[in-house]
């Protein structure tokens, strides 16, 4: 009995000292790496904000471990509402469509405008694809399963060859996902680094070889194999569509979910996985970084003269790779520190492999974010350039001529309600995450004071990037 005193004892030290540091952490604000797109818009917010998002993500965490018992909140998660079963006799069809849009695409790439908000295809690559789906992903679920311009042509050529649903060969286990993690570095290389990656003919020759090459790797390992280890953009798609409020079964049945109720059930990632996730969260931390003012000073840059992407080449491969060491490190370390002060009773791998999902709601929340002002505008060049996508004077959906509206995102009426939307998609991002990140802590350890310090170093992470986004939508950028 007596050790039962002491261990409780102990416990509450332990969570005293955890609210004391959380209570510092909120005063002496640390960095972290979200989003920016480089068409952002420069807002100048009062510090206080900073505080109010990390308070409140830190003040809901703590809340929710000391008013709600784990079994309510478990049942809270496990809550659906069945809608209607979805098969999948349309899915050739549909990728089949896309693969002739993408093909359509291609050639307007080569053909077509030299002009990027004129051209189709880089502004469907960036902003309808990247930015547009990665958004639908995180609420409707897995539509990319459906529009993949690679499933329809894969399932007929496999018939046509006699290739079968498994492919030639077997990708060995320890494989895992390190080609994706390789594929989406290039990826993010290339529109981060690269000098010219809105130059349609150039985007169009990269996006082409990489459409068959993926095409040839399915054919000789399989779709579900390939997808799964190598095609960067199912991987992350997937993902990001844990997060979505329509949940799929293996019988087709759609139901609604609470946001974030799929990460809980999520298995551990094995380590190329946490690579992939980590890898996609710091390269669009590095996107916002690398065009602040601050970091072009590290370098000797005048950002008021930028010399243009081709000077900071090195410097912007350098930070890339910085980013998702020190990110890794970091994320690592936290998860580490967590199990340390709830007692190693987990195997560190399962636990930093379980929690990394919890970083889910953060990117998306970012991209929200980041990305609203690119969606806004050039998504409107976007449905311009669709309807004559070779420059040829058609107009096919009767937006060719349509008035781009950029004042949408002008002006001070603007500003105001571009930083609440931004700030707000921010602060919900950051609870959301949070109470994922306990719900799995309690998936590691079922005592809820256990729980609690496990996810105290995980908090302050999460801290640091809400008051680091608050600070980009603050800070001078160029672009």
């Amino acid at each position: 009995m007596s050790g039962r005193t002491e261990g409780g004892a102990v416990e509450r030290h332990h969570l005293s000292l955890a609210l004391l540091l959380t209570a510092a952490s909120l005063i002496l604000p640390t960095p972290a790496f979200p989003h920016a797109s480089d068409r952002g818009h420069v807002l100048l917010l009062p510090t206080g904000y900073y505080l109010v998002g990390g308070a409140f993500a830190v003040a809901v965490s703590f809340l929710v471990l000391a008013l709600l018992p784990a079994d309510s909140l478990d049942r809270f998660w496990r809550r659906r509402l069945p809608l209607f079963t979805f098969g999948e006799s349309a899915r050739i069809t549909f990728s089949l469509i896309s693969f002739a849009g993408f093909a359509i695409l291609i050639t307007a790439g080569l053909f077509g405008s030299r002009d990027p908000l004129s051209n189709p295809l880089p502004l469907v690559i960036w902003t309808l694809l990247w930015a547009g789906v990665t958004l639908l992903q995180g609420v409707f679920g897995d539509l990319w399963s459906w529009l993949t311009p690679w499933y329809g042509p894969w399932r007929l050529a496999s018939r046509l060859f006699g290739t079968g649903d498994h492919g030639a060969w077997r990708l060995p286990r320890w494989v895992g996902c390190w080609p994706a993690v390789i594929l989406f570095f290039a990826f993010a290389w290339f529109e981060l680094i690269d000098h010219a990656p809105d130059d349609p003919a150039r985007l169009a020759l990269a996006a082409g070889l990489y459409w068959l090459f993926t095409f040839l790797t399915m054919l000789a390992f399989g779709y579900r194999a390939w997808s799964r280890s190598g095609e960067f953009l199912t991987v992350f798609f997937s993902m990001v569509a844990r997060f979505a409020i329509v949940e799929r079964n293996e019988h087709g049945r759609l139901a609604l979910c609470w946001p974030g109720a799929k990460l809980l059930a999520a298995e551990p990632l094995p380590p190329s996985g946490m690579a992939f996730l980590l890898l996609a969260l710091s390269s669009v931390s590095f996107d916002g970084l690398s065009k602040t003012f601050f970091w072009l000073g590290l370098f000797g840059i005048n950002p008021l003269e930028f010399p243009g992407r081709t000077a900071v080449i090195g410097s912007g491969t350098f930070g890339l790779v910085l980013t998702f060491l020190l990110l890794a490190a970091v994320f690592l370390l936290a998860v580490w520190l967590g199990q340390r002060l709830a007692g190693p009773d987990r195997p560190f791998g399962q636990a930093a492999g379980l929690l990394v999902w919890s970083i889910v709601p953060i990117a998306i929340a970012y991209h929200v974010a980041h990305y609203l002002t690119a969606l806004l505008v050039d998504g409107q060049y976007a449905l311009a350039a669709l309807s004559d996508p070779f420059a040829l004077g058609w107009n096919l959906f009767g937006t060719a001529d349509m008035q781009i509206e950029a004042g949408i995102v002008a002006g001070a009426d603007s500003a105001w309600w571009l930083w609440n939307v931004q700030a707000s998609a921010i602060i919900l991002g950051h609870v959301l995450a949070v109470l994922v990140a306990h719900g799995l802590a309690w998936r590691l350890h079922p005592q809820p004071s256990r729980a609690a310090l496990s996810q105290f170093p995980l908090t302050l992470l999460m801290i640091a990037y809400t008051v680091f986004g608050l600070w980009l939508l603050a800070t001078p950028t160029t672009g």
